[in-house]
């Protein structure tokens, strides 16, 4: 009896990893590296008002996404309060989540909005999300939980 339980908790925990790695990097707008904001910088977004790029020498990984930081101490600002810095709607374009879509970003189209960063997938689009982003965010926030965990290529 003892096997099979040890079998049963074993299978269990198999179908629960696997169950979670077909989700992992869904909900986060990255490049075949696994890196966000295409490249760039985080925590410089708040500090310093502006994309900045980051480094391959100063990363950190939150929510199956590879942060880069242009130096140590944004690295370590960003572990302390990863939230606090983590794009929303994954880093995938905000605009393009007020229509259930998901666009990739070049992460210089950039706003901060009551402590949250919201990257849009180039100036122009960005332009266009500026005009009512109050009324964006709504309806972003309304699609973001149906689409969060669909692979972009099927919105």
């Amino acid at each position: 009896m003892k096997k099979l339980f040890t079998l049963k908790s074993l299978f269990t925990a198999v179908a629960i990893t696997v169950s979670s790695l077909s989700y992992a990097g869904v909900d986060t707008q990255t490049d075949s590296n696994d890196v966000i904001l295409a490249g760039h910088d985080a925590v410089a977004y708040f500090t310093e008002n502006k994309p900045v790029l980051g480094k391959a020498q100063y990363t950190a990984v939150h929510n199956d996404a590879i942060y880069r930081f242009s130096s140590e101490a944004n690295r370590d600002a960003f572990n302390s309060s990863p939230e606090k810095y983590a794009p929303a709607y994954g880093g995938f374009c905000a605009f393009g989540a007020t229509f259930g879509k998901k666009f990739d970003i070049d992460g210089k189209a950039f706003e901060i909005v009551d402590g949250t960063l919201y990257v849009n997938k180039n100036p122009d689009v960005y332009k266009a999300w500026k005009k009512d982003i109050p009324k964006h965010l709504i309806e972003a926030n309304q699609q973001w939980p149906e689409i969060e965990f669909t692979p972009s290529s099927e919105l």
